[in-house]
């Protein structure tokens, strides 16, 4: 890709392209792209091996007996879907998911010097480069499983979006940050060029989302953020809602679900518009990665004219056992603005309730309802502001929390709250202080990225993208004088202070 000149090249991305013949078959063309990815970014792989998941289950201290409950439940799953691609050979829906473990195949065995490509069944480690693809599902898996210590903390952020229409209608913006662990921050920019059919004999057409760009991470073969721009047209992004309803983990079962991962991938690929991609992901609901998804479709968007009335906006909200949808367009023309941050929307009232919500706003207060959380105020006082990609970018490295009373919280000490922003700072609250719940406390998590694109950038495959923690207002993240410097941070500069990239493919 190329970057705008004036614009510093330690921009910290890595940056990985890679594109298919369409002479070959499509499960081949799939193996070979994982294949071709392991072997350009081996070191990047490891070291965000190391950072992030070397123990998640072995080799050293870890909880034996939900490891071999998450080890049962996934080999369950893959002989499951084995067993449906087997059964359904015809089918669209199952030849892109083998298309996806195909590539999941090829990465793995390319990792290991081991390339043979698979003619029928095949299998795939369920805690090998599994992990790094279910990073997301594992939040929800972890307490269905019944892990001990799951690792999220009650209330923690993930994520937070705008979709921001501009005044006279003259342009549709999207943005996006991720909320993550900082030993995350090994970041690579993704172009995928698939000359994939969609179905599996040769006179199917090629998929609507053959081109996808995305933020993704080393050996992670979908965003996980997630953010996608599609040549299709669709831009396709979600903020994590999760599930705090124990009665609903029933439902997270082995056989019948497809995990979040893959349904995001084919509904990716398959869509044309939100209500065939929210068709799609929809099917197999695996209850794990509960998120708020928007789908917006930039071919229904024509600048300087007033609403369509529908398809420019789609909203999918997921929990166990239950998926709800929504054409939101009239609502976007209306008010100008769509934000979206660990809460479902107060018109899906069903999964709110069915989420657990109700109890937390009742033990703990607006913190974590819908429209008066800090993170929903600072949005509703701030959108205006928005005018063009660089007030997009602003806002959404927003973080003034020693200064913004919306930022406080009046049950903590100090009331300031470097989490109670539209990106999060936790590792700047001091760790002596006094918290209602753990997503206020001192953490070595925060808002690591942004990413933000427009009509004309998304007709272009592009967008504008920062790495790593926000310093417009508070001091940049530094490892070494950070109090999780003996946190493993392979490949990671120490200074994180880089400015927004455009990354314009060639």
């Amino acid at each position: 890709p190329q970057r705008s000149p004036g614009l510093p090249s330690a921009c910290r991305w890595a940056f990985l392209e890679v594109g298919t013949n369409g002479d070959y078959d499509d499960g081949l063309q799939a193996y070979a792209a994982g294949v071709v990815e392991a072997s350009a970014s081996e070191e990047l792989i490891y070291m965000h091996w190391m950072n992030t998941v070397v123990n998640y289950c072995g080799p050293f201290e870890y909880e034996v007996g939900y490891c071999e409950r998450l080890k049962r439940f996934l080999e369950a799953n893959l002989e499951w879907m084995q067993e449906e691609m087997e059964r359904n050979k015809d089918s669209t829906y199952w030849h892109q998911v083998r298309l996806t473990l195909l590539q999941l195949k090829g990465l793995e065995d390319s990792y290991e010097g081991r390339v043979t490509f698979p003619t029928g069944r095949f299998t795939i480690k369920p805690l090998g480069f599994l992990l790094l693809q279910i990073s997301g599902d594992l939040e929800d898996l972890e307490p269905a499983l019944n892990r001990t210590k799951t690792q999220a903390a009650l209330g923690s952020g993930s994520c937070s979006a705008l979709i921001k229409l501009l005044p006279g209608h003259r342009d549709l913006l999207v943005a996006h940050n991720t909320w993550n662990s900082y030993q995350h921050m090994l970041r690579v920019i993704k172009k995928y060029w698939f000359q994939f059919r969609e179905g599996p004999q040769e006179d199917y057409p090629l998929v609507p989302g053959n081109r996808v760009i995305f933020s993704s991470y080393p050996g992670t073969i979908f965003s996980c953020d997630d953010f996608y721009v599609l040549g299709s047209g669709l831009v396709t992004l979600e903020t994590t809602i999760g599930n705090k309803n124990p009665a609903l983990w029933k439902y997270v079962q082995p056989e019948g679900c497809v995990l979040e991962w893959v349904r995001n991938v084919v509904a990716n690929r398959l869509a044309l518009d939100g209500a065939t991609w929210t068709d799609v992901f929809k099917k197999f609901n695996s209850g794990t990665y509960n998120n708020q998804w928007m789908i917006v479709d930039y071919k229904a968007f024509v600048p300087g004219r007033p609403s369509p009335g529908s398809r420019v906006l789609t909203i999918l909200e997921q929990i166990p056992s239950l998926v709800m949808v929504a054409d939101k367009t009239s609502e976007l023309y209306l008010t100008s603005y769509w934000d979206s941050y660990r809460s479902p929307d107060v018109s899906f009232e069903r999964v709110f309730n069915a989420s657990g919500l109700q109890e937390l706003v009742a033990r703990y207060g607006d913190w974590f309802s819908y429209s008066k959380n800090p993170r929903a105020q600072i949005f509703q006082r701030n959108q205006s502001r928005v005018h063009d990609l660089d007030s997009m970018v602003r806002l959404m490295r927003y973080n003034d929390f020693l200064h913004d009373p919306l930022s406080r919280c009046e049950a903590c000490v100090p009331e300031p709250n470097g989490e109670n922003a539209i990106s999060a700072r936790s590792d700047l609250n001091p760790a002596n202080g006094s918290y209602p719940f753990q997503a206020l406390h001192q953490r070595s998590h925060g808002g690591i990225d942004v990413k933000v694109t427009s009509k004309s950038l998304a007709k272009a495959m592009s967008l504008l993208a920062a790495s790593g923690p926000t310093w417009d207002q508070v001091p940049p993240f530094q490892w070494s004088t950070s109090p999780f410097r003996d946190q493993l941070h392979m490949g990671h500069p120490d200074l994180w202070k880089f400015l927004p990239i455009r990354v314009l493919w060639d």
